[in-house]
């Protein structure tokens, strides 16, 4: 399979209120860098897998709903822990529609979407599966 990958960053608040969670079960802030990469069986006749600029807009709009936001403070994700892992697959699922909307133009030729998001140089998570 062919791939490319663009990149942002949110910066968002949340609380992970559970015993597991030590000191993060209280408010804190965290910046996340956050990959998406677009996975088709070729390229297209122009040598592409994904137009860069389209899948780099897709990805932003995608993002903006949580740009400095309390995650706490979200209804859809009222009684949810929000860890690296939950905001992995509720940008995958958000970015998926999207694809589906035709945000890339040619929606069809996506088969897999990986979003992976960094919270650190030493720690990430994603979620992958087929679109």
């Amino acid at each position: 399979m062919f791939a490319v990958e663009v990149r942002d960053h949110i910066m968002i608040a949340h609380s992970l209120p559970a015993d597991v969670f030590g000191p993060a079960q209280g408010m804190h802030g965290a910046t996340f860098t956050v990959d998406a990469a677009f996975f088709t069986e070729d390229i297209d006749a122009h040598g592409l897998v994904v137009d860069i600029g389209l899948a780099t807009d897709a990805l932003a709009e995608t993002l903006a709903p949580l740009r400095y936001q309390n995650l706490d403070e979200i209804a859809a994700f009222k009684g949810k822990f929000t860890t690296t892992e939950f905001l992995c697959h509720h940008i995958f699922e958000t970015m998926k529609t999207r694809i589906g909307a035709g945000a890339l133009k040619d929606a069809g030729r996506v088969k897999r979407l990986r979003i992976s998001l960094h919270e650190s140089h030493i720690a990430r998570a994603w979620y992958e599966a087929e679109v």
